[in-house]
């Protein structure tokens, strides 16, 4: 299966690449729209069909959505018809086709992508929906499906957390203990040094895992707030917090493995697989190079440590897949069901039966047949106080794959000249963030 999210580009395709263009075409509206609703108005009109556009491109999701339309249907009498399109070119072409005459509802992003349509009025609120779903989700994941109004603009299917993942047995073997604050992490990470492991894996060839590395020092250190504001554009990178979330990694940086750069985050798991790392910050689609089911049951995770006690470990970044409604939808009432529909358990249980690598979005979707790994993930994510995306949902891809990632990159080969480099950053911000 093949994924354009955070972790999981295509293969052969350079993730900076199809961000730049996603950046050009899906925010400014660049490109042509190779995007439209699917069938005749006539066909969309009909009271009994509602259409939807979908980035499901690829075998595993798609069967999974289809078997969710087909109960639907048998559910409500009202057919889902599906306008399906690769993921990228969906992405790409996200902002011609809303302004377009779009499908009703449409596969997306949680976060700062959902909240950036909402606010341009390419997308409907469906507070009436979450009046109906409300109780099915954690408070995190409702406030995940808000917009910057505050009204609901989103409907969350599955997710899937980041983590620290390492294996029981080499923590057994060398007696070490999980870390849960920043001090007991880089005490660890010597530890493991001077036990000749990497205490860390690393690959960010790719220029994308070095982003995740920054959320999670970044939250920890300045709380949700702060890194949701700087996402948005709207906080400084020339802030003091800025900084002090940089000092923290350059202090970790020594215990990275050496070469990332010239490293995919694939190559990184193998050392975790192969026992010569200790640990590796990641998300749980790690899993997936994990092919031996010893390996497999031997692998675990925990939580980015605390660096400030008034924050804790109460974020987790756990992008999230869902739906949205698209400007005056032609058929109300049925995106109302449907949206009703993909709200509940059942419907994110129909979808993991097809699907294993993700979990439920919902707080009461059935986990029992969920393996050792999942469970773990579906209480992170559920007892989180707060959610986040991924830099790349959570901010303009525009500025994430143009300026966040080469000057990321930029910092792991020498973290020297912090002060410059947040300076370069927040001009460049202003610049694209002015843009419309």
């Amino acid at each position: 299966m093949r994924y354009s999210s955070p972790g999981q580009p295509l293969p052969g395709t350079s993730r900076r690449a199809v961000l730049r263009g996603l950046g050009a075409a899906a925010l400014l509206g660049a490109g042509v729209p190779l995007l439209s609703a699917c069938g005749s108005s006539g066909a969309a009109s009909d009271p009994k069909t509602v259409t939807l556009g979908s980035n499901a491109s690829d075998a595993v999701p798609k069967k999974a959505f289809a078997d969710i339309y087909a109960a639907f249907k048998k559910q409500s009498g009202i057919t889902v018809d599906v306008n399906t399109k690769d993921h990228n070119t969906f992405q790409e072409q996200i902002n011609s086709y809303l302004q377009g005459t779009p499908d009703d509802v449409f596969n997306w992003f949680a976060g700062y992508r959902m909240q950036f349509f909402a606010g341009k009025g390419l997308a409907e609120p469906i507070d009436d929906v979450w009046a109906k779903i409300g109780d099915n989700f954690p408070d995190a994941m409702k406030k995940l499906s808000k917009g910057a109004d505050g009204k609901y603009y989103f409907v969350p299917m599955t997710t899937y957390p980041w983590a620290v993942f390492y294996r029981k047995s080499v923590f057994r073997q060398h007696g070490y203990t999980v870390p849960t604050t920043w001090d007991e992490l880089v005490a660890l990470c010597k530890r493991m040094k001077k036990d000749g492991l990497v205490p860390i894996a690393f690959g960010d060839k790719d220029a994308w895992p070095a982003m995740g590395t920054f959320d999670q020092i970044n939250f920890r250190t300045n709380g949700y707030d702060f890194h949701v504001e700087l996402m948005a554009g709207r906080a400084s990178w020339t802030d003091t917090k800025v900084k002090a979330a940089f000092d923290h990694w350059a202090e970790l940086l020594p215990y990275h493995q050496d070469g990332s750069l010239g490293r995919t985050w694939q190559d990184a798991a193998q050392t975790l697989v192969a026992k010569k790392a200790g640990m590796y910050l990641l998300g749980s689609f790690v899993a997936q190079q994990f092919t031996n089911k010893a390996d497999l049951d031997d692998l675990d995770f925990f939580a980015f440590p605390e660096i400030d006690p008034a924050y804790g470990q109460d974020t987790v970044e756990a992008p999230t897949d869902g739906f949205m409604v698209s400007k005056s939808p032609k058929n109300h009432d049925g995106v109302v069901k449907l949206l009703e529909f993909l709200g509940t358990p059942e419907a994110e249980q129909l979808y993991l039966k097809s699907d294993p690598s993700v979990v439920a979005a919902s707080g009461k979707a059935d986990t029992s047949a969920y393996s050792a790994l999942q469970q773990k993930a579906f209480e992170m994510i559920g007892g989180a106080k707060s959610l986040t995306q991924f830099m790349d949902r959570d901010s303009r891809p525009d500025f994430t794959s143009t300026v966040m990632q080469p000057a990321l990159q930029r910092f792991v080969r020498d973290p020297k000249g912090i002060d410059g480099l947040l300076t370069s950053i927040e001009r460049q911000k202003k610049t694209i963030f002015a843009s419309s």
